[in-house]
């Protein structure tokens, strides 16, 4: 009995070396993954990242770069993968880097990104307000000045992230170039100014997307109401797009899948990695509850990193699936 156990126990060691020997496809190769500046978007690539490495793979820290320098750095080889690209968003910036030619995208790592522009219910329901291009009237539209200059001011998008260019081509596609300012910068320090203001029990007028903490805070439905829009009316890319839900609602953006984006020609000589792109999944709800947490104080680098090995032992049989599939491609 005793030979049998320690024959079992040598087999298994040695099933065990030759699994770590053969089966690491990643083995002597560096990745560079590349987010936005966006702090949240770190959880979703960070995800990715720790797949790669149980496949072998060294990976660095994700460089923060706009998205844009993103999508050219990849192209270029500079970086390897990007895990959110939004698409359709970030078409024109996909398609301007190269396109399919030189990125390789399969796999729909996130599903059912919605964005668009909310107000506080409050002043939704006393001046029944539930679409934006009711905003062309100078006294609607007064109602969330800011600054005293008689005008709607809407807390939009950061340049360079590709909603800027959607809430630009709105504002004149539906008649409110003369009573809405788009105002632009810095996206954190726009929304904590406005949720301080719908603290204090004024009107607020905001751009905003999920996955992201700020509907969290500002819940839809009971602080805030999504604004519908009167068509759809998308530029660039999108052109044509029709915007309209299921339901017949239409909030003016359609709803977005995030997906990973690799350098093609290195996909090309890493199927392993590529299998695990086309393969992984998160679900929307996880990265709201994440970035909740993060809002909540907990955005160390630590404590991101301890939210993604948290994230992984409670999906250890997704988790583990995705890596095996991926080493079984590289064979």
């Amino acid at each position: 009995m005793r030979k049998t156990v320690i024959l079992a126990a040598a087999l298994t060691t040695l099933a065990a070396t030759q699994v770590s020997a053969a089966e690491l496809p990643g083995k002597g190769i560096t990745v560079k993954p590349v987010q936005s500046t966006i702090t949240e978007e770190t959880f979703q690539t960070l995800l990715v990242s720790r797949a790669l490495e149980k496949l072998g793979y060294s990976v660095e820290k994700p460089s923060e770069v706009d998205y844009n320098v993103g999508y050219t750095s990849i192209a270029s080889g500079d970086a390897t993968f990007t895990a959110v690209n939004w698409q359709p968003l970030h078409d024109d910036m996909y398609k301007a880097a190269g396109g399919d030619q030189k990125f390789y995208r399969e796999g729909n790592y996130v599903q059912g990104a919605a964005q668009g522009y909310l107000i506080d219910k409050k002043t939704a329901e006393k001046y029944h307000i539930t679409r934006i291009d009711q905003l062309k009237d100078p006294k609607l539209a007064k109602l969330f000045d800011t600054n005293g200059d008689g005008k709607a001011d809407l807390t939009g998008c950061t340049p360079g992230w590709g909603c800027e260019a959607v809430i630009n081509h709105q504002i004149n596609a539906y008649g409110l170039s003369n009573t809405v300012v788009h105002n632009q910068g810095n996206y954190s320090a726009l929304i904590a100014d406005t949720i301080a203001r719908y603290k204090q029990g004024k009107p607020i007028l905001y751009y905003t997307w999920t996955p992201y903490w700020v509907s969290d805070v500002l819940v839809p439905g009971k602080d805030v109401v999504w604004l519908q829009v009167p068509f759809s009316s998308m530029p660039g890319a999108q052109k044509g797009v029709d915007t309209k839900l299921p339901n017949g609602a239409n909030y003016g953006f359609p709803v977005n899948t995030m997906r990973i984006v690799a350098n093609k020609a290195w996909a090309e000589k890493n199927p392993a990695a590529a299998k695990l792109f086309a393969e992984m999944q998160l679900p929307i709800a996880d990265i709201n509850a994440q970035n909740a947490r993060m809002h909540q104080g907990q955005s160390s680098e630590e404590d991101i990193n301890a939210h993604v090995d948290g994230w992984i032992k409670a999906h250890q049989a997704q988790f583990n699936k995705w890596v095996q599939d991926a080493q079984a491609a590289a064979k």
